[in-house]
């Protein structure tokens, strides 16, 4: 009989082959969950403060020998002279006799004499908030005896607080992010008027109403801005899972918390025109955006390139290449925000070292490891999206931007544990929005919020959050 006519011989090759796509399935399984397992701060998006024990610890600085604080030809930071018209009391110090021949000194300074010497001390007085309290009378007519009231205004009895401790408390619970409890035990301790945790939540929602146009106004600027960096991070409504977008320009930090963190939620973020140029990570819903339209970001690129190399094999081969190639792109970018490399000079690298990137991204496209040759395959698509900052004024090479103005926000959510309500989303993403822009402009968050309460109480226009002209 013929082996291949021979039954048990055909059981035992099919049972063979079997096995051996078993034994391949979970030799990927296993360098899957051994990939999965080594994810560190280094090479993957975990956060530094959620690497596991076994991760690499953070890079130590070699001591250089030179003493700690500046170093010679450092700017000095010295510490902020209070203009004359912040001082509340001026304390002189005159010398009245003279230390050499004992003679009188005259009062005031010669021509000759240098500007006294300074030093300011501030001093915080007690704090006690400004009560008044507002009372409707009755009398009874000695005629007719009818007993006659003057009640208190509606507008009057319409708010228990001004509006300065209004936005005192709506800043702390939204800029500081503290909670209920906490910014209630403030406003006993430090302003000595007790409240309570409904009077809290009635803050947070009148500075929620009164900062809607501030709101509208940053999503027009970020849609309509030239360029903008664009991130996202989870956040929960009554536990739910839902996604707190942000985009960032030079001057305008706007959020939004949407249910969605496709298509539908960037939309919501950057509008349905999706105009200008956006900086972000690879996450698959960029994707609508078209490759000119794009900036990826670089220093995620970082830690996907380390993953490659932690991986070994090719893969570690084509990793420290383009390590090689990443330091390269930041040492350039470096040189022109300095000032010392023009962009021109800079375009005229990256187009000598981009058939090197495409033909390297090729071949990393064909090797063995389906997870390395599927991220040559994505990147070589998105690859213009790679050096839109080369061409366009005001791109950066990472969205930095936004992972900064998201840090705040992901600090609360660990904290609070997100919202319980949607009036709760409204009043965190206008919070937000309003307080991280202020910050952008350099201008005083206290009094823009004072103002958008008092507009709000009085009906009219909310003040502007961008400057005009």
């Amino acid at each position: 009989m013929d082996a291949f006519d021979c039954p048990g011989c055909q059981q035992r090759d099919t049972l063979i082959a079997q096995l051996q796509e078993r034994i391949e399935a979970l030799e990927t399984e296993v360098r899957t969950l051994r990939e999965r397992l080594a994810q560190n701060a280094t090479n993957s998006s975990v956060p530094p403060s959620a690497n596991p024990p076994a991760a690499p610890k953070p890079v130590v600085k070699k001591p250089t020998g030179r003493k700690p604080g500046g170093q010679p030809g450092h700017a000095p930071c010295q510490r902020q002279r209070v203009p004359p018209e912040r001082l509340d009391q001026v304390i002189r110090h005159v010398p009245k006799i003279c230390q050499r021949c004992q003679a009188a000194l005259p009062a005031e300074p010669g021509p000759n004499d240098p500007e006294p010497s300074w030093h300011q001390m501030a001093e915080l007085p007690p704090i006690l908030a400004h009560i008044t309290e507002h009372q409707g009378h009755f009398r009874t007519c000695p005629q007719c005896g009818t007993l006659n009231h003057t009640p208190i205004p509606a507008a009057i009895r319409a708010y228990t607080l001004g509006p300065r401790l209004a936005s005192a408390l709506a800043y702390l619970s939204g800029g500081r992010h503290d909670s209920k409890r906490g910014v209630e035990e403030v406003s006993e301790t430090l302003f000595g008027v007790p409240v309570g945790l409904g009077t809290v939540s009635a803050v947070e929602q009148e500075m929620s109403a009164a900062l809607a146009p501030a709101h509208a106004e940053a999503a027009a600027a970020v849609q309509q801005a030239a360029s903008k960096s664009a991130d996202e991070t989870g956040w929960k409504l009554r536990s739910r899972l839902c996604w707190l977008w942000t985009a960032v320009t030079a001057n305008v930090a706007y959020f939004l918390i949407h249910a969605r963190r496709g298509a539908t939620g960037l939309h919501a973020l950057l509008g349905e025109a999706l105009q200008g140029v956006v900086i972000s990570d690879r996450w698959a819903t960029y994707n609508v955006l078209g490759v000119y339209h794009r900036q990826l970001c670089w220093a995620h690129l970082l830690r996907d390139f380390q993953a490659l190399v932690e991986r070994g094999g090719t893969s570690q081969v084509l990793g420290e290449e383009l390590l090689g190639l990443a330091e390269d792109v930041f040492t350039w970018w470096y040189r022109v925000r300095d000032g010392t490399l023009t962009r021109g000079t800079l375009r005229t690298y990256v187009d000598s070292q981009r058939p090197w990137l495409r033909d390297l991204l090729q071949r990393g496209g064909r090797c063995q490891c389906a997870k390395t040759a599927a991220f040559c395959r994505n990147l070589l698509e998105l690859e213009p999206a790679l050096w839109t900052f080369t061409r366009v004024e005001g791109v950066e090479p990472t969205n930095n931007a936004a992972e900064r103005a998201l840090r705040p926000a992901v600090l609360w959510r660990r904290r609070s544990f997100g919202c319980h309500s949607e009036a709760g989303c409204r009043f965190a993403e206008r919070m937000l929005t309003v307080v991280q822009t202020l910050r952008l402009q350099k201008r005083a968050v206290l009094d823009y919020l004072v103002d958008a309460v008092t507009a709000h109480r009085k009906g009219l226009d909310a003040p502007k959050l961008l400057p005009t002209g």
